[in-house]
Order: structure tokens, then sequence, then C-alpha cells
């Protein structure tokens, strides 16, 4: 994959959960193997709807655990130009970072389920690449789209970069399309509002 990998931000938060308990018919715990899965998230709609994926997928009886990741674009010439500091840089994304996956890590704790989190800085498919090698993970879950462009069609560059040179497998979520809304209807209300 294109692109250098600059791991100098790193915010990492690990979160015990009660584990989610996967039954079978006898109520004894099944003798699976648990499967560690890379949610990459950058606070969009659809990153935000693969993590409701993998949820769904634990709750059906896939004994999972997860990493949350969000990765950082390198500061622009613009940022380092401005900022004149690259500690103060590293602490701005590194604010972005946690803001964007605290619905991801929301959802994750309603659920009940154990994970890891961490906010880096670097090229995104690269990074999220190297941070499932890191971690152990066995598979990625992303949104088809990002925040850069929800409503394009196909995959955004990052989604696409993943299927096509990550070593393991990729889940690619797409939004489901909403309804349109009624008369009257709050656009505002929803799974995704907020």
């Amino acid at each position: 994959m294109p692109g250098p990998c600059d791991r100098t931000m790193t915010l990492r938060k690990v979160k015990p959960a009660a584990t989610m308990q996967h039954a079978g018919t006898d109520g004894q715990r099944r003798g699976e193997t648990t499967m560690k899965m890379l949610l990459a998230v950058d606070g969009s709609g659809p990153s935000l709807h693969a993590v409701r994926h993998a949820l769904a997928l634990a709750a059906q009886g896939l004994d999972a655990q997860f990493v949350v990741v969000n990765v950082q674009e390198p500061a622009s010439l613009y940022e380092m130009v401005v900022a004149h500091d690259p500690a103060v840089i590293e602490q701005v994304r590194g604010a972005a970072g946690a803001d964007l996956i605290e619905a991801a890590e929301r959802l994750l704790e309603e659920a009940g389920v154990d994970y890891e989190s961490e906010v880096a800085g670097g090229t995104p498919a690269t990074l999220i690449v190297e941070l499932a090698e890191n971690y152990g993970c066995q598979a990625i879950v992303c949104g088809a789209r990002g925040a850069g462009d929800p409503e394009g069609s196909g995959l955004g560059s990052v989604a696409q970069a993943l299927v096509d040179h990550c070593p393991m497998p990729v889940t690619v979520v797409r939004a489901q399309a909403q309804p349109a809304a009624a008369e009257g209807d709050d656009p505002g209300e929803g799974p995704d509002a907020g």
C-alpha cells in the first residue's frame, strides 16, 4: 500500500466490560475460538453502522473481541506552518480522534462487550492494517464510505485500499438505505442522528 506510516501520536484505551457469554443449546459456553476484530471508525454514520454490524454478529453467537481504531491523517503543510509545534498538532489530532471514536465506544459499552481502542496518526489504510496485525486481529470491519465523502457511490478510498491490499478478511458494511421521511417527520431522529 502506498504511503508512509507515522505512529508518533497514540492514544490507547482498554475497556474491559462484562464479557458477553454465548451459550449453546445446553446452556454451556461453546468451545469456539474468540475472533478479534478491528473496527475502523472515523465518526461517520457508515462507520458506526459497521460497528453495529459487528455487534450484531456477536449477538448472534460470534465469540468476538473488538479493537476500535481511528487513524488521523498526517498534518498538512498548512497545519504545520500555523501550529509551529508538532506537539500541539499531535494533541489536537489525538483529541479529535478520541472524539470521533466516542460513539463507537458507547455502542460497545452498551452491548457489554470487551474492547480496546486506539487513535493513531498516519496514512489510514496502511496504518489500519498495521494496527490490526499488531493487535492480533483476524478481521477488519469498516464502513463502505467514510466522513470524507459519505454520499458518494461505490467504496471510499480507505475501504477500497483495505479490500485491495489487506492480508486478512475485510468486511465492508454499506449503510442501509433510509426510508423517505413522511411529512412532519423530524429528519434528525433515528439511529445515526446526533
